[in-house]
């Protein structure tokens, strides 16, 4: 390789690279990083600044009248109840949705990883809801839970007797099943390509060792799928941020605004004098996003286990 540099010129007689070698090694760089540029700046960094500049105006009612309204109006919806409240209850969707989806995908993926005549009938049905968008689990859900069509129309004992989705204090956790379903699949093939990676001698070595199956998970097979996890709950933590398709096919938003999370508010701004303030609440989303993902791999990666 060295031989190769010296012949391109872009080595000198003692192996060190010239500046010619430099700028030439540079513009190779340029030209592969070039697409990714491209198409990065042409769907995300312009219409991501189009969208902070939008979030700096105010239309009228009939959409004309453009008026500079300027940081402050940032300051007006970041910080007004309507981001606050969809804030909370795109928490709250995470807390129901993440840990669910993380720990029933990781028990299947144990249950399904062994070595068992017909076991691949079983991975091919706890993997199957990958194939389903959000939109055919909601309708699933809605078939399931609905307070006038659904198979169960009760509601949950201790919250009264108000079906799932029209008692506001349910609504959002019954929302929440639906994408628990979809992302079980996802969690679930993802868990058991980490379990597959791992190497038998040390499941061996650990029986060996007199380990039981529960102390092997614990102490062997945890550690060793910490970096899967960790991808998953970023994932995860995202898909649920993001999500809108259940909430707008079983509740619309209700009862009484429990259910909508700041995606939903973002969408409901789309009146020409609504435009800025969802313009606004989308870099807010955007912000929660990044921080929310930059704090797990800050404090998970400490975590995580890394060796082979």
């Amino acid at each position: 390789m060295g031989r190769v540099q010296q012949l391109l010129g872009q080595t000198d007689d003692a192996g060190r690279v010239t500046d010619t070698g430099r700028a030439k090694e540079s513009l190779i760089a340029l030209g592969f990083l070039a697409p990714s540029i491209v198409v990065f700046s042409v769907f995300f960094f312009y219409p991501f600044e189009q969208l902070v500049l939008r979030g700096l105006y105010r239309n009228n009612n009939a959409g004309t009248n453009l008026r500079y309204e300027g940081p402050q109006q940032y300051v007006d919806v970041l910080t007004g109840d309507e981001f606050l409240q969809g804030l909370w209850h795109s928490v709250q969707y995470v807390i129901f949705t993440v840990p669910a989806g993380l720990i029933l995908g990781t028990l299947l993926a144990v249950a399904a990883h062994r070595r068992l005549k017909g076991i691949k009938a079983f991975q091919f049905i706890f993997s199957s809801t990958i194939a389903s968008s959000a939109a055919v689990s909601a309708i699933v859900f809605l078939v399931l839970i609905n307070q006038e069509i659904g198979i169960y129309q009760g509601g949950v004992p201790g919250f009264g007797d108000q079906a799932i989705l029209q008692n506001s204090s349910t609504a959002l956790f019954g929302v929440s099943l639906s994408s628990i379903w979809q992302n079980l699949g996802l969690s679930f093939v993802i868990v058991l390509a980490g379990l597959q990676a791992i190497p038998e001698d040390v499941d061996e070595a650990a029986t060996l060792d007199g380990y039981g199956p529960v102390r092997r998970f614990f102490r062997i097979t945890l550690p060793l799928l910490s970096p899967v996890l960790m991808f998953l709950v970023v994932v995860l933590v995202i898909f649920a941020l993001q999500a809108f398709a259940p909430i707008e096919f079983l509740t619309q938003g209700g009862p009484n605004g429990s259910t909508e999370t700041l995606v939903f508010k973002i969408f409901e701004r789309q009146a020409p004098n609504q435009v800025g303030e969802g313009a606004v609440m989308s870099v807010g989303l955007f912000l929660v996003t990044f921080v929310v993902t930059l704090g797990q791999f800050l404090l998970l990666d400490r975590r995580v286990h890394y060796g082979s």
